[in-house]
This record gives structure tokens, sequence and C-alpha cells, in this order.
């Protein structure tokens, strides 16, 4: 299975060689190294790995947590294969292609490409914050695969690009369109005993504020018919 492992670690020569050697101990193959963020001497890393089924991740966890300055801070299973560089620019065209369906296209790719469990574009009602329970009132204008029905929506408002982890567990990254109190909401969920998502990156969020920013120039005034009900043509 393809697992995504995030490591925070000494930003020191040497330090990444270790890590990197003992993943391939463990027995993970990497596929993709990403640096997320490089601040006062550390540095966070997310590393794709294709890991043997049968293999335990305690083993895995175990050899990371022996190289000195080395924290784990998630490891879960990434849907789809890596992200390669050209893909945000890969999924604006397809939108530009057809926006009619650009965004569904754009609810469909997103998981894949921020290792998340499943995404939902939602319109957000004003009075958001003086409900309670549930998706509060919000309609959803699509949702992924792997998505609940319905959804479990955090608490968005205010309206602005942000992660944050419920006290289930579940970590989200949200970003609005900027039309029509249309959010977009993407989910990493707990997993199980041996693994755990790490919460979304500031980084992370950055690419999808991008992403749903110039889907949202593509898309224009279709965005604000999301969630709409149906016209009902006359007898």
């Amino acid at each position: 299975m393809l697992l995504r492992v995030r490591v925070t670690l000494p930003d020191r020569p040497g330090t990444l060689g270790q890590v990197a050697r003992t993943l391939g101990v463990s027995g993970a193959d990497i596929v993709q190294v990403v640096v997320l963020e490089r601040l006062g001497g550390r540095a966070v890393d997310d590393f794709t790995v294709v890991w043997p089924g049968a293999a335990r991740v305690e083993r895995l966890l175990a050899g990371l947590a022996a190289i000195p300055g080395v924290r784990v801070d998630g490891v879960w299973r990434a849907i789809g294969a890596p992200t390669t560089t050209g893909q945000d620019a890969e999924l604006l065209a397809q939108v530009a292609a057809n926006p009619a369906d650009g965004l569904a296209t754009l609810v469909d790719a997103v998981p894949g490409l921020l290792a998340a469990d499943w995404a939902v574009a939602a319109v957000v009602p004003v009075d958001w914050a003086a409900r309670s329970g549930g998706t509060g009132g919000a309609t959803v204008g699509h949702a992924s695969w792997r998505a609940p029905v319905p959804p479990r929506l955090p608490e968005v408002t205010p309206l602005r690009g942000r992660s944050m982890t419920t006290p289930d567990g579940t970590h989200y990254a949200v970003t609005p369109f900027g039309r029509a109190g249309l959010v977009l909401v993407v989910a990493r969920e707990h997993g199980d005993e041996t693994l755990s998502a790490a919460a979304f990156h500031s980084t992370e969020v950055d690419r999808l504020t991008q992403l749903v920013k110039a889907s949202a120039v593509i898309l224009g005034d279709r965005l604000d018919l999301v969630g709409a009900p149906p016209v009902v043509a006359g007898p």
C-alpha cells in the first residue's frame, strides 16, 4: 500500500539520509520526498512510500523514533499516485476544458493531490455560526468518492483558508471560493491504532487556496448556481 509519512527533523547534513536509510531498512520503498518547511534549524518532510501490506508499521515508527531529534508527525494511507510537478496546472486545464463539470472535477481530484480521504464543496448559510449539529444547514454542491453521507463538516466561519482538527481527530483544510458562501472542505480521517494522519500543513492550505482561487476565476458565475434548487419548467 501507499503511505504518506510526515517527519520533523533537524535541518542539518546527514539527518535526511538517516531517515531515508531507516525507511529502507524497515521495508519502505521511497517514491517521493517533499519538503514542506525549513525554519529555525528544523525541517518538515513528507515521504511517500510503498509499504508491504503484511509488514507492521510499528517497526517503521520505532526505527524513526530512534534517530536523535526526529519526530513522526503522522503516517497514513495515501490515495492515488504521488503528486508530480504540473499536476495543479493539469487539473485547472481540465476545469477550464469542461466548465459545466468544473467544480466536480476539482472536488474529485483534490483528495489525491493532498493525500486526503475526501472533499466536499458546500454552500454555507449566512447564519452558520448560529446553528448547531450536523452540517449546520450547509448545502452540498458536490462530494468526492468516500465522502460520508451526510458529510461531517467542521465550523468553517469566518470563511478563510485554514486548517483545523475536530475532537474526533479528523483533520480539515477549508478554503472559500469567495462567491455565494461556497467553500471547499478537504478531510483526513483519524485512521486506526497504527495509522494516524498529520494535520494539513500551511503549505498544503496555500496550495488548496491557489487551486480554489484559480478555479473561481475560471468558473465565474457558474459557482453562484451551486446548491440552488433546479428550475422546474412550467406546464
